[in-house]
């Protein structure tokens, strides 16, 4: 079967184990001051663009970014893949449609936060692949040892 990736909203009734998922992720093993991710409601805002990959109707990932105080610059968020769906390449489809949304969009730069646990390694490992490197925090973060960030131009 085909997986398509679509905007969506991110109050989805049927999104709920993506974000059970995500969050408990979020949660394994970084401090609760550490962890930036939003929850559903906190993405259903108009900065924030989101996504979901789906085989069948089913939800297996999520994707989104959040247009920042420069109009050409965003911040990736949300990024899940549900373990089950994993080995597959959609986390890489996943980013390479934010991507080409958040360029279409007038964006030049995409950043992110992630964090340093093992939790994040394959995460970095993905953002590293594509070009992403590492950088300084950037608008509403601070220097956090849990967190790493990292940046890619679009041009």
């Amino acid at each position: 079967m085909a997986v398509t990736i679509a905007k969506e909203s991110p109050v989805g009734l049927d999104l709920t184990l993506l974000f059970t998922r995500h969050t408990a992720d979020m949660h394994a093993d970084t401090p609760p001051e550490s962890i930036h991710m939003m929850d559903a409601s906190e993405l259903a805002i108009p900065a924030v663009q989101f996504f979901v990959a789906r085989e069948a109707g089913q939800p297996l990932a999520m994707g989104a970014f959040k247009a920042l105080s420069d109009p050409t610059h965003a911040e990736i968020k949300s990024m899940h893949v549900l373990a089950e769906a994993r080995g597959r390449g959609l986390s890489k489809a996943m980013l390479a449609h934010v991507e080409a949304t958040a360029r279409a969009s007038g964006v030049t730069r995409l950043s992110l936060e992630t964090g340093v646990q093992p939790t994040f390694i394959a995460a970095r490992a993905l953002y590293e692949r594509a070009g992403y490197s590492i950088c300084g925090p950037f608008e509403g973060y601070w220097d956090d040892p849990n967190s790493l960030f990292m940046t890619k131009s679009l041009v």
